[in-house]
């Protein structure tokens, strides 16, 4: 599915092709809910790096996080030095991946059949987690990927 994507302020404009598009998949870690969340968590989808095209690339920044042993993540999240809207994740260790926050998609999405929440054990006493009957909650990682989610849903496009 081709995605069309922007920040708030519309000075970078990117699209990508995601093979994993259903936004399902609800992190609760302090980088994600501190560097993009808004109900106290953040939604990042599948995309194919190979395929990511952007327009305003001047008005990109990256950061990347702090770890609690003092170490620096490899991930690179990428925003809009503008406007500050978090964009996509992109990590060198995974070169084939990209991960656009959901938030920032122009490109109507599909409604997940269920919803994964991940990393609870990061998630401060305010935010308040609705769980339906299908869904999935881990304190940390899920072993399944996103890839692997669409899969079981066949949702994979």
């Amino acid at each position: 599915m081709q995605l069309e994507g922007s920040c708030h302020c519309k000075a970078v404009r990117f699209s990508v092709v995601s093979h994993e598009p259903v936004p399902f998949m609800r992190c609760y870690c302090s980088i994600c809910r501190k560097t993009a969340g808004t109900g106290g968590f953040a939604i990042n989808l599948g995309a194919d790096h190979t395929t990511l095209k952007v327009q305003g690339e001047e008005n990109l920044s990256v950061y990347r996080a702090k770890m609690d042993d003092g170490s620096t993540s490899g991930g690179q999240r990428h925003f809009c030095r503008q406007c500050g809207s978090a964009l996509w994740l992109y990590d060198p260790e995974y070169p084939d991946l990209v991960h656009p926050h959901a938030g920032a998609i122009d490109t109507p999405l599909p409604a997940p059949p269920s919803v994964t929440h991940m990393m609870l054990g990061s998630k401060p006493e305010w935010v308040a987690v609705v769980v339906d009957r299908e869904d999935q909650i881990f304190d940390t990682y899920p072993q399944e990927s996103l890839a692997d989610w669409h899969r079981r849903h066949h949702l994979t496009r």
